[in-house]
């Protein structure tokens, strides 16, 4: 099932699928395939899934746009998410977690705006986090500008990282791949790596419908995850301590255990609020 395009797509979207469960495999193909922006190829790698219906459900679609390879053994995550990142072709390399579902026009947007802001080499985007037991979606953002997401990493992951486009060119340049001794936070440090070379940028909308269910790896590897999170604060705090010591802070003044005033601070100014309203943004000298 293997392609040989004759020419270069602008984007390589890269797709790594383990045991995956059905409804979920097709919902996050058919939402690819069906994108408003079509110059793409999708690359999807199958990690030795000892689920046999996973290879069957990729080999029933016929598009020339997709690529599928099978690893000799099993890589994990880091991995195989690095294989994709060898055999990819296209300018733009949009991440893909085999169990979400990629809107419409994420691609379209992605595209425009590494195209019109050659500075930035990471672009994500909010989600809709979908509930699954409940059947609610809910709209999450993250912080838009450089500043803010680069301070904000030394706690939080704050750009998400299937919903984000990446330019090759800058990860190339600086041989930056996936390290599995971070994984499953493996994402964490990858845009720790990149934080020195290019700036970030999260589009103020849902790029895509996460899904929030049972086997998440958040949920199946928690204290795998937790463990991995420290370990990757850690390595923030050692190579970025200049962003680490001025991460945002909040003082609260309550009266009768009501809060009235807030101060937060961020990397360059103070916000105050008074009952929840901001009423004044003070730049640090």
């Amino acid at each position: 099932m293997t392609q040989n395009n004759t020419t270069t797509p602008l984007v390589s979207v890269l797709l790594p699928v383990y045991n995956t469960k059905e409804e979920y495999l097709r919902a996050c193909i058919d939402s690819i395939l069906k994108q408003s922006f079509t110059d793409f190829e999708l690359l999807i790698v199958n990690d030795c899934s000892t689920n046999s219906q996973v290879e069957c459900i990729i080999k029933s679609y016929d598009d020339k746009r997709i690529q599928y390879y099978v690893n000799e053994k099993n890589l994990g995550i880091s991995g195989t998410r690095n294989r994709l990142m060898s055999l990819a072709k296209g300018k733009y390399w949009a991440i893909v977690d085999h169990d979400d579902i990629s809107l419409p026009d994420r691609f379209q947007k992605q595209v425009f705006y590494l195209e019109h802001h050659p500075e930035v080499g990471v672009v994500s985007g909010g989600i809709l986090q979908y509930d699954e037991p409940k059947n609610r979606k809910y709209p999450i953002l993250h912080a838009e500008n450089d500043n803010d997401i680069k301070l904000r990493l030394a706690r939080e992951c704050e750009l998400y990282h299937p919903a984000a486009m990446l330019r090759a060119d800058t990860l190339k340049a600086h041989h930056i791949v996936y390290e599995e001794e971070y994984s499953p936070a493996e994402d964490r440090v990858l845009w720790y790596r990149l934080l020195p070379f290019t700036k970030f940028y999260n589009i103020q909308e849902p790029l895509i419908i996460y899904r929030w269910h049972s086997s998440n790896t958040s949920k199946t590897q928690q204290f795998k995850m937790d463990c991995a999170i420290q370990k990757a604060r850690i390595l923030f705090e050692r190579e970025f301590p200049e962003i680490s010591s001025v991460y945002p802070e909040v003082t609260k003044v309550k009266v009768l255990s009501i809060p009235v005033l807030k101060i937060k601070r961020e990397i360059n100014k103070y916000k105050i609020y008074l009952f929840g309203i901001q009423i004044l943004s003070i730049k640090k000298m």
